[in-house]
């Protein structure tokens, strides 16, 4: 039998590269152009599979968004996207153009009319991996490659971790292979990467994630947002049109059963979904900074336009008192997970937009205004550690340090959030519910906490939503402010 290796290359058939002036027909290009590549992949391996044997080594590559200026065009200087710095070739490839569509179209859009040029679409030389081509098709074929009797990793492109990376998310200055500058914030294969991670760890397919995400650290929350999503399928005039829960399960009637899993995934979650993505997913991340990390590096592929923190938290101060809120407006990163991509000196500022959506849905939901707000709601820096049992240890150090800084509350998750949101340019907030106040002798038993969570849960999940309606119905240019924006950013968002 031939060496695998010394077989000849065969690549999907070459499609020449065209012009648009219009968003619209060059996402349908760009559409055409993957489901050719990937179909060919596809094609070719179930051919192998049905030989048992393999005669070539098989490629197919990215489709691609390229765009050249040759002026100094002096765009709207509001924009925080939408438009290039200055002359060059700017150039991106593109994964899934059918899940991003709108995002696509969107941001194509706003390039053709800030720059008045047309947007080339083609073919990349970035080869796609058998594994993202087939991701959610016949995936279970894969586990019989070994019929071939030789590495699939012969035969087809892998996923090269050397090339999937937040480089240009970081701001390394990073051009690509062919010298032109990076047009969108991820490249298609740290895309795919992230799609086939969340599919994994959240159970519910990407396309069931909508534009604005909330993330919760209990089980509780869980519950009362589908018991939320109920209401909401049935009231007609609401907007939202199905619930989904993982494992796909999707509903449209508000009393259908939703079947329980046999095994729940690392982080579920849950969508209330609205036409063009515009309702609110909710994660269940669990308890930690790493869990907050994974979650928000993979979600920050689908461009969300807000992400919100509505979990559980220490009350640090004695006027604190069980149930009450927390908006946080400067965090103490004490998490240590993104220390290597976002420095700790970094500021991670509030963001205007976040802050007056959470505090009004929070006078809407209590009716409570002005002074009286005070009396359930504290504004100040959120501690975030990676170490959940920080009491056993010497007090002195720890609870110098959060007086310093001015914390009122403690958790394990929202800094790492935050930061995150600031280091992917995606709005980001949090709202604490005070479940706890270790430094006062009250600790979680078990009677006080299913009293708070009886109590407590329904109203902080509502106030959540209710923000999250409220940034839903802004501009995008709004929500998606300068505040975010590096010196040289990517065009799309």
């Amino acid at each position: 039998m031939k060496s695998p290796r010394s077989l000849p290359v065969e690549t999907a058939p070459a499609a020449e590269a065209r012009s648009f002036t219009e968003a619209g027909p060059a996402v349908e290009r760009l559409i055409a152009l993957y489901d050719d590549a990937t179909g060919y992949l596809i094609a070719r391996f179930a051919g192998m599979l049905r030989a048992g044997r393999a005669e070539a080594r098989c490629r197919a590559f990215y489709p691609e968004i390229r765009v050249t200026t040759t002026v100094f065009d002096l765009p709207d200087t509001r924009l925080s996207f939408g438009y290039v710095p200055e002359p060059g070739t700017y150039a991106t490839t593109v994964t899934r153009p059918d899940l991003f569509r709108n995002y696509l179209e969107q941001q194509i859009a706003l390039l053709l009319e800030n720059h008045r040029v047309p947007v080339t679409i083609g073919q990349s030389a970035t080869p796609i991996p058998l594994h993202f081509a087939m991701a959610g098709r016949e995936a279970s074929a894969l586990a019989q490659h070994g019929d071939l009797g030789f590495n699939l990793r012969d035969l087809f492109d892998v996923p090269d971790l050397a090339i999937t990376n937040d480089d240009i998310v970081n701001g390394e200055g990073v051009r690509n292979a062919d010298g032109s500058v990076p047009l969108a914030p991820f490249t298609a294969q740290r895309i795919d990467y992230s799609l086939a991670r969340l599919a994994h760890y959240t159970a519910t397919d990407p396309e069931h994630f909508q534009n604005h995400v909330l993330f919760t650290n209990y089980q509780f929350y869980v519950d009362e947002f589908e018991a939320y999503a109920r209401r909401a399928l049935a009231d007609r005039e609401s907007g939202y049109d199905a619930f989904v829960a993982p494992g796909n399960v999707v509903i449209t009637d508000p009393h259908a059963p939703v079947p329980a899993l046999a095994r729940l995934p690392q982080m579920p979650a849950y969508h209330l979904r609205r036409p063009r993505g515009q309702g609110v997913s909710l994660v269940n991340i669990g308890v930690g900074p790493s869990n907050a990390k994974t979650a928000t590096d993979h979600i920050a592929v689908l461009r969300p336009h807000a992400w919100l923190m509505v979990g559980h938290c220490a009350g640090l101060r004695n006027s604190q008192s069980l149930g009450d809120f927390v908006l946080a407006h400067a965090y103490l990163r004490e998490d240590n997970v993104l220390n290597e991509d976002l420095p700790v000196w970094v500021p991670i500022p509030a963001l205007a937009e976040i802050q007056i959506a959470l505090q009004e849905a929070v006078a809407e939901v209590t009716q409570l205004e002005d002074y009286e707000l005070k009396r359930i709601m504290r504004t100040g820096t959120v501690a975030t550690i990676d170490n959940r049992n920080w009491e056993l240890r010497d007090q002195s150090g720890p609870v110098h340090r959060l007086s310093q800084s001015r914390a009122i509350a403690l958790d394990m998750e929202s800094a790492t959030i935050a930061a995150n949101g600031f280091r992917f340019r995606v709005p980001y907030g949090t709202l604490l519910c005070v479940s706890d106040k270790p430094l006062h002798g009250e600790l979680k038993l078990p009677g006080m906490a299913s009293e708070f969570y009886r109590t407590q849960v329904a109203r902080h999940l509502q106030i959540g939503i209710r923000a999250m309606e409220r940034l839903r119905d802004m501009p995008l240019h709004r929500i998606h402010s300068r505040k975010l924006r590096s010196f040289a950013e990517t065009a799309f968002l």
